[in-house]
């Protein structure tokens, strides 16, 4: 790989490009500050709406002639919205780059937003919000959000059946290009490009393109404690969630292996304890996501009505447990946790996405891209003694524990 570079192109938009050997695919990260926390209280689901429409035409071409563009190009593309950011992607050979830029921009800049799209976009969403009732694990997942971290970030980014219902195209389309701005958006590109060409194409295309958006301000942190929503159904699904350290803060990377030793795979210490010695769950991981401001630790078992409370006191026990002396991470833990992690960063450094979005999201949440040679030392870095002095000092605070199923449980104390 060559050196990641950094362009602040004319329109204020920072161009991020880290040109990989070997491979003959670039992929696209435009990342854009728009995603559901910029959605007006009375109209949520404006961002999972604009996710199917900037699909479905841009600038001369309809919907159909917009995806017969990209076909023609041999372009994949995607979008998806987040809390704070929507992201627009793409990936194609190298070649090609010049052709899809201009498909790219006329997607941010001159959305059509049909209004018969617009009825089918509704109807895809409305949808989504349904098969919520067929997914308990993932309803689970927003209800136990939505009770842990502070509004907009509470949101689960389906929207609601009043917001969707509510939205007309100009509320689609104004708030679009109120939204869509350069100033707090980032464009990152990785694989078989020429920075230098890269900048100048956009710096044509986006000479007129200009704006702030604020970033949404977040609310008081919810109160904590034990919930549980009644669900009749034969399965109950256990979760719990704990501030974690920002990405940016230097403990992100200690959590980060932590989790690793407890959730990583069939060796982990939660798939070990609560399913294979106990046969208490059919699933049980933890998972760890920070983010500029904030960090998440959270903890998930899927299990029966009659194996619940046992469930719930043996995963509360293991993540108590490693923060003590009896508890401490062994040396083959802690290796493993490392071949793990570095295993992934090699992983992601194969493809030209990964790494697009990658560089998009060290940009987003420490304000500089990374290379996978500097994470992997950050990793190497890391002794046993360290780790397990975090763990130690570590305090989980007061944590928000959802259930869902039959009958509720006896939180932990």
């Amino acid at each position: 790989m060559d050196r990641i570079t950094i362009h602040s192109l004319a329109c204020g938009m920072p161009l991020v490009v880290e040109p990989m050997r070997g491979v003959r695919t670039v992929a696209l990260n435009w990342s854009l500050p728009c995603g559901n926390a910029y959605d007006p209280p009375n109209l949520l689901g404006r961002a999972a709406m604009w996710d199917e429409l900037l699909l479905r035409g841009a600038g001369t071409l309809d919907s159909r002639a917009q995806a017969d563009a990209f076909d023609r190009l041999g372009a994949s593309r995607g979008t998806e919205p987040g809390a704070f950011t929507f992201r627009l992607s793409a990936t194609m050979l190298g070649e090609h780059l010049r052709g899809v830029l201009p498909l790219l921009a006329d997607m941010v800049l001159a959305p059509r937003m049909d209004t018969a799209s617009i009825e089918a976009a509704r109807d895809l969403a409305l949808q989504a919000l349904d098969s919520l009732r067929d997914d308990p694990q993932e309803r689970a997942s927003l209800l136990l959000r939505a009770a842990h971290l502070p509004t907009p970030l509470d949101r689960t980014g389906l929207g609601t059946e009043e917001g969707l219902a509510a939205l007309s195209r100009d509320d689609l389309l104004q708030g679009w290009h109120g939204s869509a701005r350069p100033r707090g958006a980032c464009f990152t590109a990785a694989g078989d490009v020429n920075p230098t060409l890269l900048a100048e194409e956009l710096d044509r295309l986006l000479r007129d393109w200009t704006g702030n958006s604020s970033e949404p301000l977040l609310g008081p942190t919810p109160p904590r404690g034990y919930r549980h929503e009644h669900d009749e159904t034969n399965q109950v699904q256990v979760l719990a969630a704990f501030d974690a350290p920002a990405e940016p803060h230097p403990d992100a990377i200690l959590e980060k292996l932590a989790v690793s030793v407890l959730s990583g795979g069939m060796a982990g210490r939660l798939f070990t304890e609560v399913r294979e010695k106990r046969g208490l769950c059919y699933s049980v991981a933890a998972g760890y996501r920070g983010d500029r401001d904030y960090g998440v630790l959270s903890a998930y078992v899927g299990t029966t009505p009659e194996r619940a409370q046992d469930s719930l006191d043996e995963l509360w026990k293991q993540l108590r447990l490693i923060t003590t002396p009896a508890g401490r991470i062994t040396p083959d833990e802690f290796a493993r946790a490392k071949v793990g992690m570095k295993s992934s960063l090699v992983f992601s450094g194969e493809s030209t996405g990964a790494r697009a979005a990658a560089l998009a999201a060290d940009m987003r949440r420490l304000g500089r891209p990374r290379s996978l040679d500097e994470m992997a030392a950050a990793v190497d870095a890391v002794t046993l003694d360290q780790l397990n002095a975090y763990l130690a000092r570590r305090d989980f605070g007061t944590p928000t524990i959802l259930t869902l199923g039959p009958t509720a449980l006896r939180p932990p104390i």
